[in-house]
């Protein structure tokens, strides 16, 4: 059931990377329309913000990414052959993207990082709270984090961003966060961020997932933030700033920026940055649509007795 929240209408989506992981199939084609069963990437998230309430969505994109605006786009031709042909159902389901939302485009022209991505929105998102997406993150829409994150972000104004345990060897794969408990079970004051550390350096294994419910104050922190990591502007350096800013939701009273806080997430996220990852996203995907999971099943059952 779509959602709505006063304040929050804005979805971004940065989509401007270059898929180096996964070539040579991202040579001619944006990692971000690669299938998953038998849609893109990208529309799982379109959808996700959609749901969570946020009709209105920026795509930061770059080179070679014209397929996602065709993709959300009309296809006339298309559309009228499946139409003479008779074939309600494949004709829903292709209107069902250019249907989804409003949807925005912006170049972010050089490679600068995720921070960077998220500056180029700052003329479409102006001086409201807004939500920024990532690609690679898949989260299962039974398990409504986004809608979470702006519930929060609603309670205790500032930033939110989404976290999740992973073993800590794998921290250096992510940002890590320094938190503090709160009366909320899964809500956090963040207190550090740390951009991909040393395991041994690492606050915690509270990792930094692709989900974040972001103040506008964050535009002129990124306007004044070197590159780091990478060479790059990273949006968790801006965020590293807020959270020792602020101190607590007392602190950001009357103040531009406000606290930040973490909702740790335990449900199903389907990670598609790396190969292997994206092929099990895709078999627990499989797996779980009632059209392809009851035939899949018994394949995958049958190949892993007999084959594995």
């Amino acid at each position: 059931m779509t959602q709505s929240h006063p304040g929050i209408s804005k979805a971004v989506i940065p989509a401007a990377g270059l898929g180096t992981r996964f070539l040579p199939a991202t040579k001619a084609t944006p990692k971000e329309m690669l299938p998953v069963v038998d849609k893109p990437a990208i529309q799982y998230v379109v959808e996700e913000a959609v749901t969570a309430g946020l009709s209105d969505v920026l795509m930061v994109t770059g080179r070679n990414k014209r397929p996602l605006e065709d993709h959300f786009d009309r296809n006339y031709e298309l559309e009228s052959a499946l139409g003479r042909k008779g074939d309600a159902e494949r004709l829903a389901r292709v209107q069902e993207s250019s249907d989804l939302a409003t949807m925005h485009y912006v170049r972010q022209g050089d490679p600068k990082g995720l921070g960077h991505a998220v500056l180029c929105a700052a003329p479409h998102v102006g001086d409201q709270p807004f939500a920024v997406l990532l690609g690679d993150d898949l989260i299962d829409p039974r398990d409504p984090l986004l809608s979470r994150m702006i519930e929060i972000q609603g309670q205790y104004g500032g930033s939110v961003i989404a976290l999740m345990e992973v073993d800590p060897a794998q921290i250096h794969l992510y940002g890590s966060a320094a938190v503090e408990p709160t009366a909320e079970g899964d809500v956090v004051r963040v207190t550090g961020l740390v951009e991909k550390p040393d395991p041994a350096d690492a606050p915690s294994n509270y990792a930094i997932i692709g989900r974040y419910v972001l103040d506008p104050a964050v535009f002129d922190i990124l306007r004044k933030t070197e590159p780091g990591r990478g060479g790059e502007i990273q949006l968790t350096d801006a965020l590293q700033h807020l959270a020792e800013t602020y101190e607590s939701a007392a602190d950001a009273a009357g103040k531009a920026g406000g606290p930040v806080h973490g909702v740790v997430f335990k449900g199903r996220r389907y990670d598609t940055g790396d190969r292997g990852d994206y092929l099990r996203a895709i078999v627990r995907l499989a797996c779980e649509r009632e059209d392809l999971g009851p035939e899949f099943r018994t394949w995958l059952r049958s190949y892993v007795t007999e084959e594995m």
